[in-house]
């Protein structure tokens, strides 16, 4: 998607309540917040729905399955709408930056502006090669027009890890020297790549695999749950559940190693994450709670539960925000809820990755399907709650990684305040962008709805071989 994606404020309506003196910093936060808050959405169906629909198409070549065939049509039909819509996002972020940034880019664009031309690079790519596919579809053999799919899935993939470098940087500013206030000796490569890279990078990628994966495997499964057993709805189903419940473990000890990363080198954003006012050893983990005058209150406390997470022993010392002026807290509650939230949900939709691992085991024993036994309107239910649930994982994540940074827009550098544009109006952008991004979610619900219903289902119930998807 065109560059813009390094989120530059948080995105809570509690933007709002800026400071006196802040001229329309909140308002600036707000638009360019709720922007990243919609547009990251589209992106992670832009990476993660590309890779379910070559896997669906691959399938049906291979099983010469009619329904597979039809569920990759409507897949790829709705990627295109998708990478149309994440288009327009992408491009009013990319305005934002410099209009209501000018700040920052005047001062480090030549810094930062390498991973956003690779990124430009690999979105030309994406959208070549999304063209071929969609128009060849009848016009090529089925393994070449398959072949033609690969670099969408790469280019979309390579489009999130160069656009995270760059906001990665923001946490990690490297490749520069500040000398009497003028970047000099810039090094672009040492800026995208920093310290925050891979942990960020590696993060946002899985991340977007599991948002695509089990959205789509949600809508499948209301379906199933309406009594629509037929193999195409089976096969929508196993398809992006079973790729969720893939990734789910891995994007949790990824999810671990960003953490630590945190203790080493934003070691504010670890303490604000977790509550954590005073540096000490034995730090309790505390889950839930609200910030008070000395910490976390109403929580519940997991005995040196910080201490161990962090260092693997119980006496491990973890930075407070005692080692920063007050002035620079993050805002503690709104951090600490958006992480637990994230936390919350990344489980939830571990154990339903178990859930499945014990079906499909339990099928290899005794045959039948998951949706033939006890409780499968439950795992149903569960599933359709997991697309939301992973949406709001992945907005609480993103409040995380800008919330947590506050007051800087990069790190330890500048500040929000000294690269917000100083001009008047900009609620007026505001308003004019809620607009414009009204219009665009009611349209693409109902372009995606129409082409839902736009080809019947050539597999009847009753026609549907069980045999074909194992484990529903």
């Amino acid at each position: 998607m065109p560059a813009a994606d390094a989120a530059l404020g948080s995105w809570p309506a509690a933007v709002f309540a800026g400071p006196a003196g802040q001229g329309d910093l909140p308002a600036a936060r707000a638009q360019m917040g709720f922007s990243l808050a919609w547009h990251i959405v589209v992106a992670c169906l832009g990476v993660g729905l590309p890779a379910l629909t070559l896997l669906a198409e691959w399938l049906g070549i291979r099983r010469n399955d009619p329904a597979l065939k039809l569920l990759a049509r409507r897949w790829a039909r709705a990627m295109g709408v998708l990478f149309a819509v994440g288009a327009v996002s992408g491009t009013i972020l990319s305005f934002e930056m410099g209009l209501l940034w000018p700040g920052l880019m005047g001062r480090f664009g030549q810094v930062i502006g390498l991973p956003f031309a690779l990124e430009g690079i690999a979105f030309f790519i994406e959208a070549i090669f999304l063209g071929i596919y969609l128009y060849a579809w009848d016009r090529m053999p089925p393994r070449r027009h398959l072949l033609t799919g690969i670099p969408i899935v790469v280019a979309g993939v390579a489009s999130a890890f160069f656009v995270v470098c760059a906001n990665a940087w923001m946490n990690q500013p490297r490749g520069f020297t500040l000398r009497d206030g003028k970047v000099v000796d810039v090094d672009p490569w040492a800026a995208m790549l920093n310290p925050a890279s891979p942990p960020q990078t590696v993060h946002m990628i899985l991340a977007a695999f599991m948002v695509a994966s089990f959205l789509t495997a949600s809508v499948y499964a209301v379906a199933l749950l309406r009594g629509r057993r037929d193999a195409y709805h089976r096969a929508g189903f196993a398809i992006p559940f079973t790729l969720g419940a893939v990734v789910a473990p891995f994007q949790i000890v990824v999810g671990d190693w960003a953490a630590r990363f945190l203790a080493d080198y934003q070691p504010v954003k670890l303490a604000a994450i977790e509550g954590v006012y005073h540096t000490g050893s034995h730090v309790p983990l505390t889950i839930g709670g609200v910030a008070g005058e000395n910490g976390l209150e109403y929580g519940l406390e997991v005995p040196n539960g910080l201490s161990l997470l962090v260092g693997y022993r119980t006496d491990t010392v973890v930075e407070g925000l005692d080692r920063v002026p007050r002035d620079q807290w993050p805002a503690v509650t709104g951090v600490h809820w958006a992480f637990d939230l994230m936390v919350a949900v990344g489980f939830f939709l571990l154990g339903l990755g178990l859930w499945l691992l014990l079906a499909w085991w339990r099928t290899r024993r005794s045959g039948g399907g998951l949706l033939d036994r006890r409780g499968s309107r439950l795992l149903l239910a569960l599933v359709a709650l997991a697309g939301p649930a992973s949406v709001v994982a992945l907005e609480s994540g993103w409040s995380v990684t800008e919330l947590g940074r506050q007051p800087w827009i990069v790190y330890g550098v500048m500040s929000v305040r000294d690269a917000v544009n100083p001009a008047p109006g900009l609620m007026t952008g505001l308003w004019l962008v809620l607009v414009v991004y009204a219009a665009m979610t009611v349209a693409t619900v109902y372009v995606l709805r129409r082409l839902a219903r736009g080809t019947a289902v050539p597999v009847a119930p009753q026609e549907a071989d069980v045999r074909d998807y194992p484990v529903v």
